[in-house]
């Protein structure tokens, strides 16, 4: 098996990386990365990500990292496999590229740190904090009232398929799904 997912179970990147390879069809090996033992900080790991993190996808002798690097490099590489999540014209492209630009500009830091806030924080045992819940949660919907203003004009925000522009936002939406923020 050629790909190799390296991660680590429940990472949001890694998420995103996993629904990009599953969109695809593509056959792949998860290598799960003990976050516990700081694995991703050993000589071996960064011989694959210099900043040890993951997710890191190798493909033969291609090693990327960087969720959203891995999903349009997925997206290509194996454009007749699976979910087309790539756009060809020029135009919708740029439409695409926008809303990528969008969940990673605008929602990702709050969405992702709302979930950690209400959900892993949980898990952890430590409580919320509600001031910080109440500010992320009025900087979301701000966000969310510009996706629902674009909605309307298109049945998915990059366009009229569901493409790397929608793809790119399940782990947090996922997470987020969990918790008394929905």
């Amino acid at each position: 098996m050629a790909l190799k997912l390296h991660g680590i179970a429940g990472s949001p990147p890694a998420f995103r990386a996993m629904a990009a390879l599953y969109e695809k069809d593509l056959d792949f090996e998860f290598v799960r990365v003990n976050n516990a033992s700081r694995e991703q900080k050993t000589p071996r790991f960064l011989s694959l990500n210099p900043f040890g993190q993951v997710p890191v996808l190798e493909d033969g002798d291609l090693k990327l990292f960087e969720s959203r690097a891995i999903t349009k490099y997925v997206a290509e590489a194996y454009a007749d496999k699976g979910t087309n999540l790539i756009l060809k014209d020029p135009k919708k492209s740029a439409i695409q590229t926008v809303w990528m630009e969008a969940e990673a500009q605008k929602f990702n830091s709050p969405s992702i740190r709302l979930a950690f806030e209400l959900k892993f924080n949980l898990i952890r045992g430590e409580e919320a904090d509600e001031a910080l819940v109440a500010e992320l949660e009025a900087k979301l919907a701000d966000v969310l009232d510009v996706y629902e203003s674009r909605l309307t004009e298109s049945k998915y925000l990059g366009g009229d398929s569901f493409t790397l522009a929608d793809l790119n936002h399940l782990p947090n939406l996922h997470y987020l799904m969990e918790t008394k923020a929905v």
